[in-house]
């Protein structure tokens, strides 16, 4: 029984995804984003003081796409790719819950998916040698966007914002001073 689910489940994701290959033309210029990143909160950070960085996403009307976790290993799921320069770390990326979402095709599949508003969180930090200024961080989230008809081929959406480092301070939250000699010179 659990085999004859899984093949159909199978034979659903990709009738899904073929319909909607037949109906996306990933050449053309006009090719509609289905999701659209929102611009980014400023982020600052010190060395050795990871900030939280919020990247939030708008998924069309009338369009949903497959969580991080989508239910079923046959589902592209939603992942960000983000690659900071050198002196900036990014770890810690965390999705958020989708809500399950179940088809009159599929009525006994359940898919789990974001549509709307969603954000995604990562944690930012600078090394040690990273100088004070701006840094700019490129990615992208890669997704598969369906409605309640057909899905399309996977797409990515681009991903930038920047991060301020800021200068170091010492542990006293002062700037780092030179040791200083005990012996008073007259």
């Amino acid at each position: 029984m659990r085999s004859a689910r899984l093949g159909f489940a199978a034979g659903f994701v990709l009738a899904l995804v073929a319909a909607g290959a037949a109906m996306d033309d990933t050449a053309s210029p006009q090719t509609p984003s289905w999701v659209t990143p929102l611009p980014v909160a400023k982020i600052s950070v010190k060395s050795g003081k990871p900030a939280k960085l919020e990247l939030r996403f708008k998924v069309a009307d009338g369009y949903h796409i497959n969580s991080n976790q989508p239910g079923s290993e046959l589902l592209i799921p939603t992942k960000l790719q983000l690659n900071p320069p050198t002196d900036i770390g990014v770890g810690s990326i965390t999705y958020p819950k989708g809500h399950d979402l179940t088809l009159a095709i599929a009525p006994d599949q359940p898919l789990n998916v974001y549509s709307g508003g969603f954000t995604i969180t990562a944690k930012v930090s600078a090394m040690r040698t990273a100088s004070p200024g701006k840094y700019k961080v490129h990615g992208q989230l890669k997704y598969q966007a369906c409605n309640d008809r057909s899905c399309f081929p996977p797409k990515l959406a681009p991903v930038d914002f920047e991060v301020q480092v800021l200068k170091r301070t010492s542990a006293s939250g002062t700037a780092h001073n030179p040791a200083q000699s005990p012996h008073a010179h007259n």
